[in-house]
């Protein structure tokens, strides 16, 4: 995967290890949905600091500066897929 703004090391390497090698992957499947493949194969490593990392990518942001409607946004749509 190449460097994204908001991914450090170990969560690229979780995000490869399922599948997901770029932002044009993150794109495709949507962020909530890529963050939900990496939590269940890391459920004990992985926090609500990755689903904001990759919303702060896609957004071309710091993950601090996503609005909180976006954010409330996102996980709602995690509530619902539970």
């Amino acid at each position: 995967m190449t460097k994204l703004r908001n991914i450090g090391p170990k969560s690229t390497e979780r995000l490869a290890a399922v599948g997901v090698h770029s932002l044009e992957d993150v794109e495709r499947l949507g962020v909530v949905e890529t963050y939900l493949r990496v939590k269940a194969a890391f459920p004990d490593r992985v926090s609500l600091n990755l689903l904001w990392g990759l919303q702060g990518a896609l957004m071309g942001i710091p993950w601090n500066q996503i609005p909180d409607d976006i954010k409330q946004d996102l996980l709602k749509q995690i509530n619902e897929s539970n």
